[in-house]
């Protein structure tokens, strides 16, 4: 009798694990991330005149720069992603899990414009390589590269929002 009881609860344990991993795929599946803004960037064109200023998110951690733009629905025109690399190298992007169609526009370090992926397909796991050393890498809404007029050279430059310095009391 003792042994069919062990049985019993090791069987419902064992569904209950298969039902909250089934539950677990739903749920990444569902995810939608919203957009928040952590600076703000500006293009130039190669006459040092801004010709776009966007709303920028930064990664420039592991787990954000993989992560990038997944799971997103929609990504306003004036917004977008900036990829801050370890090092200057040859970089490669893909779509896996992102929604949306991307312009990936590679940057040196001196922040010029070297290369670019127009219009990459949502939920492609193609690699979406560089092809020259980039240090930066601006995902924007796929198309606006070649309607903003962008070209090898332009390049960019950001601002993160002032701190507001603020003191902390804690009473004892």
């Amino acid at each position: 009798m003792r042994k069919a009881i062990i049985l019993i609860f090791i069987s419902g344990m064992l569904i209950a694990t298969a039902a909250c991993k089934s539950d677990a795929k739903k749920e990444i599946s569902a995810t939608v991330v919203e957009f928040t803004k952590e600076a703000t960037l500006s293009i130039f064109k190669q006459d040092t005149v801004a010709h776009k200023v966007l709303d920028i998110e930064i990664a420039d951690d592991e787990y954000s720069r993989q992560t990038g733009l997944m799971y997103r629905d929609t990504m306003g025109d004036n917004q977008g992603m900036l990829f801050i690399m370890d090092q200057e190298r040859q970089q490669a992007f893909f779509m896996k899990n992102t929604r949306i169609p991307l312009d990936i526009i590679y940057l040196d370090s001196q922040k010029q414009i070297v290369s670019f992926q127009e219009n990459a397909q949502p939920m492609n796991k193609t690699s979406l390589p560089s092809g020259v050393p980039a240090k930066y890498v601006l995902e924007i809404n796929g198309g606006l590269s070649r309607a903003w007029d962008l070209q090898i050279g332009d390049s960019i430059s950001w601002e993160l929002p002032a701190i507001v310095n603020c003191q902390l009391s804690i009473d004892y």
